[in-house]
């Protein structure tokens, strides 16, 4: 059923394309922002890992908000509760398809980094670069689609949403840059001194995936 879910989730984000139209070109334009603020390559170069993690939150809140708009305008939850879908199955079907959209942008945001930052994907660290980017990306799915539910039917769930994400994932937000920055070699940084971060990565994935498998019915009937 989760299967379905996600498909779900993709044919109408392939049918709108606001990932592509949208949550793309603003994260590429935050990463500029940040070239045109900080205005020296050295600097740039040294802070390129936290700056991809960054405009991958704020790229976050824009594509939970979206996907559950969609979900609360159409009243498709309330179909899926209609026709019987268990709640974690829509829980981990929203959490796959949430997934799916991060991993392209944040390919593309890294990409964006090699161009506008001059930072240095390395041999030694690609294995590391990838295993971050996909518990990274579990944790914040994960946890994305279970404020994101829980934010759905209150009021002024637009700005409710970044204040109840932002704290919860700062944990990854800090995990994951260390984690870059060792895959990057930022500042002399080693590839074995990122691997701790990415157990904190999967830790906080684990806890979120169980936790919202668990608590995402009682959200939503909220």
């Amino acid at each position: 059923m989760a299967r379905l879910v996600a498909a779900k989730d993709l044919r109408a984000e392939w049918r709108s394309r606001a990932v592509t139209n949208q949550v793309l070109p603003f994260a590429a334009l935050v990463m500029v922002m940040f070239a045109f603020a900080l205005d020296s390559d050295a600097v740039l170069e040294r802070v390129a890992p936290g700056l991809v993690w960054l405009a991958t939150t704020f790229s976050l809140l824009v594509v939970v908000q979206r996907a559950f708009a969609v979900e609360a305008a159409d009243g498709a939850m309330d179909a899926l509760r209609v026709a019987g879908v268990e709640p974690a199955g829509i829980f981990a079907g929203k959490a796959i398809a949430l997934a799916l959209q991060l991993v392209v942008l944040e390919a593309v945001l890294v990409a964006a980094a090699v161009v506008l930052y001059r930072a240095e994907v390395r041999g030694a660290g690609v294995v590391l670069l990838v295993t971050t980017m996909l518990a990274a990306t579990c944790g914040l799915a994960s946890v994305g689609t279970l404020y994101g539910g829980l934010a759905a039917g209150a009021r002024g769930r637009e700005t409710l949403l970044p204040l109840l994400l932002l704290p919860v994932v700062a944990p990854v937000l800090i995990g994951a840059t260390r984690a870059t920055e060792s895959a990057l070699g930022t500042a002399g940084a080693t590839a074995s001194e990122g691997w701790p971060w990415v157990g904190l990565l999967a830790v906080f994935a684990a806890v979120f995936g169980v936790g919202g498998v668990v608590a995402f019915g009682p959200l939503i009937e909220e």
